[in-house]
């Protein structure tokens, strides 16, 4: 069995070209495709897929009015939004909760890598497609450290530096004059950034990238 998706998006041709792209990936199972947002919630409810792929502005309830009222009910499914180039910056800012917002221009390719990395436990780096998007390379997502560390800020870098050494929050805190709480919330904010859960993971990076990582806070 393969990785259980619900489709929703306002255009018929949009949800017939998901079905086409995931269903040529071999990896994911649809159980349900919508063009309504009142059925892609009851299919959720009802289905509780791995992942629903929502469009961000269905008429009458919204992939974001969805992503409330599952994070609400506490629903397992990881919700991705999906948004136009024009929406996507005003959908990124509002998307609490969501596993990440995708450009409705990405390629199939990166698509499919997408959801893979969030059917894994991921979480997408938000400003992936934004550097992809500007640095004018196909819209598809990065996951290479070296672009990935570009988006945190300097303080950002810095504490990534620091948990490479080994130090623990509490001291990484003395050294930077912060609480060990501030740490705790930076290191989740890069966690989220880089598609990343553990120290482990972060400091494995960090010590490939070193250059990429300078000590000046931000």
């Amino acid at each position: 069995m393969g990785i259980s998706v619900v489709i929703a998006d306002s255009s018929p041709v949009f949800v017939r070209g998901l079905i086409d792209v995931l269903h040529s990936a071999h990896t994911f199972e649809i159980v349900a495709s919508c063009c309504d947002g009142m059925k892609s919630l009851q299919a959720i409810q009802d289905l509780c897929p791995n992942i629903a792929l929502l469009d961000s502005s269905m008429p009458v309830v919204s992939g974001i009015e969805i992503l409330a009222t599952v994070s609400s009910e506490r629903c397992p499914t990881r919700i991705l939004l999906t948004a136009t180039v024009e929406e996507w910056e005003a959908i990124a800012a509002r998307s609490i909760g969501a596993r990440g917002v995708i450009p409705k221009d990405v390629q199939p390719e990166a698509l499919v890598r997408a959801l893979r990395q969030v059917a894994a436990g991921a979480r997408l780096p938000l400003d992936a497609f934004r550097v992809a998007r500007r640095s004018n390379r196909s819209s598809s997502v990065s996951y290479h450290a070296e672009d990935l560390f570009t988006m945190l800020t300097g303080r950002e870098r810095e504490i990534a530096n620091l948990v490479s050494q080994g130090l623990s929050n509490k001291e990484i805190g003395r050294r930077l004059e912060l609480t060990a709480g501030t740490i705790k919330v930076h290191l989740h904010n890069i966690f989220a950034k880089l598609a990343i859960n553990n120290r482990s993971a972060l400091t494995a990076l960090a010590v490939h990238h070193r250059h990429k990582i300078p000590h000046g806070s931000g």
